[in-house]
């Protein structure tokens, strides 16, 4: 349970942070993780609280894409392929020449040579455990958003 858990939370952390990006400001970058198999926890780059709404609009937009039960898709390509099509990377982390990357509703169905961001929904540097379809994830709430730091917000998330 625990392994699967995690993993279905590590599907859903891509998801929340497109979904933030999409919808907040897509200048927003990850700057840390953690993944348990109760809760997630994700933060990234913002200069003040999300709203309330904003929250709303995030946990509605992951729900939809869960509901639309996405491939996700782990490919491996040059880091540079993979820079261009503008697939998110850890802030300060080194990454080798071939990187996987994992792209969560690409609507092709092949790897990207120089995709625009219409192509998928996330795109990420990743060598974490995935699962194939966004419809096995289950329901996304965001339990709590705070301050981490000076210019870094914190959400915590959980999928039921």
């Amino acid at each position: 349970y625990h392994i699967e858990q995690t993993t279905k939370l590590h599907t859903a952390h891509h998801l929340f942070l497109a979904a933030v990006q999409k919808l907040v400001d897509p200048s927003i970058r990850q700057r840390g993780s953690n993944i348990t198999a109760e809760r997630l926890r994700v933060d990234f780059n913002f200069s003040r609280k999300l709203t309330d709404e904003e929250l709303r609009k995030i946990e509605t937009l992951v729900n939809e894409k869960i509901q639309e039960n996405l491939p996700v898709d782990r490919i491996e390509m040059p880091r540079e392929i993979a820079e261009k099509i503008g697939a998110q990377m850890e802030f300060g982390h080194k990454y080798p020449d071939i990187v996987s990357v994992y792209i969560v509703g690409l609507t092709n169905g092949v790897a990207p040579k120089n995709a625009k961001h219409a192509d998928y929904f996330s795109a990420e540097f990743c060598g974490g455990p995935h699962i194939g379809f966004t419809g096995d994830l289950g329901h996304f709430t965001i339990i709590k958003e705070e301050s981490a730091g000076a210019g870094i917000r914190r959400v915590y998330a959980k999928l039921t």
